[in-house]
């Protein structure tokens, strides 16, 4: 494998450069979607409140088209990426990709129900229709919500997590992994 694959595709010691960008530009866009449901919950009515949660449903919708990019390719690499570093980091990771999957869904559901037009980017996705809502689409909404801060919890969670592992002695600095350092290992903070 050439120098230059090797930096594109994920391997034992690091993430490739692929996986590290859908990882920091969906850490990105979860920053910006937890911004918006943050204003629309503390600053209704306000400007603030106006500019975030207008993007909000059309950036969920990338969210979620980054998620299944990200989850095609970390099937592709599969057996090349770095290894976890225990079964709970593998379960925290698989609820995370859930959640990540089920909260925008639930929301395109909601929306579909609704009988709105969604055009996310001035692109037609749902067209909406006349007539009633459709009841058992618009039901589970409520989890939008819920799973949402859910989401937001883990991923606190696993933002603290990264910092544990790089100080506490002989655990290996997984943010070195994630930035592509080629010195990741044990722990060099004492």
């Amino acid at each position: 494998m050439s120098e230059n694959q090797s930096q594109l595709h994920d391997t034992p010691a690091r993430y490739g450069t692929v996986s590290r960008f859908f990882h920091w530009t969906m850490a990105a866009i979860l920053a910006w979607q937890f911004a918006t449901a943050l204003s629309h919950l503390l600053l209704e009515d306000t400007a603030i409140e106006g500019f975030l949660w207008s993007t909000h449903k059309a950036v969920g919708l990338l969210l979620i088209v980054l998620v299944v990019l990200r989850g095609l390719w970390s099937l592709r690499n599969r057996g090349h990426r770095p290894p976890s570093l225990s079964p709970m980091a593998n379960l925290g990771h698989l609820a995370l990709y859930l959640l990540m999957i089920v909260v925008p869904l639930i929301g395109l559901l909601r929306q579909y129900g609704s009988g709105r037009a969604f055009e996310p980017f001035g692109i037609p996705l749902m067209p909406g229709f006349e007539g009633d809502r459709i009841e058992w689409m618009m039901a589970p909404g409520f989890l939008h919500s819920w799973l949402g801060w859910l989401l937001l919890a883990m991923v606190v969670g696993h933002i603290a997590m990264v910092f544990i592992h790089r100080r506490r002695p002989r655990d290996e600095d997984v943010l070195a992994r994630m930035l592509g350092d080629r010195q990741s290992g044990p722990s060099r903070v004492s």
